[in-house]
């Protein structure tokens, strides 16, 4: 079933091959980066950025939130890296949390995720999707795009839209 959707980005149109995926083209994106590194580094990476963009009045403003794997976890250790994203507009500045990026942006596969378990098999199952489709890997970043997430939000309620790099 193909379908036109609406959502945030330029869509060009929607698969549901026993999954609820949308192709968008994402647009080039400001972003102030933070870094967590540890056993469980998105939380690390989470409460940096809260902190941070909270002190500055950033969430009173329009903002996306994105994170991913950076490093990504590797076999014999359990840490690894997760890097997270806010948008900003050009009056933010870097500083010694917060490092400014340009990101490209680029054609996505997007399934949104209900619930901090379903994350890890939701993207197996993703990427399954796509080997079944007509799309290729591209080699810009992979993304979790933070929906519904934050102080009240329990881990189960939290929504994410997956963002898989296509070509």
């Amino acid at each position: 079933m193909r379908r036109t959707m609406c959502h945030r980005g330029s869509v060009t149109e929607s698969e549901n091959n026993l999954m609820d995926v949308r192709i968008v083209e994402l647009h080039p994106l400001r972003v102030a980066s933070i870094l967590g590194y540890g056993i469980e580094p998105e939380m690390l990476a989470w409460n940096k950025l809260f902190e941070w963009a909270s002190a500055r009045h950033l969430f009173d403003q329009p903002h996306r939130l994105f994170g991913f794997n950076n490093p990504s976890p590797s076999v014999g250790t359990p840490q690894y890296g997760y890097e997270v994203w806010i948008t900003v507009d050009e009056t933010v500045q870097p500083d010694g949390t917060a490092e400014i990026k340009q990101f490209g942006g680029g054609k996505y596969a997007v399934t949104r995720v209900v619930g901090v378990d379903n994350i890890a098999p939701t993207w197996q199952e993703f990427v399954k999707w796509r080997e079944g489709s007509a799309y290729q890997q591209a080699a810009h970043q992979w993304l979790e795009e933070h929906i519904r997430v934050g102080a009240g939000v329990a881990p189960e309620d939290m929504v994410l839209d997956l963002y898989m790099p296509i070509k």
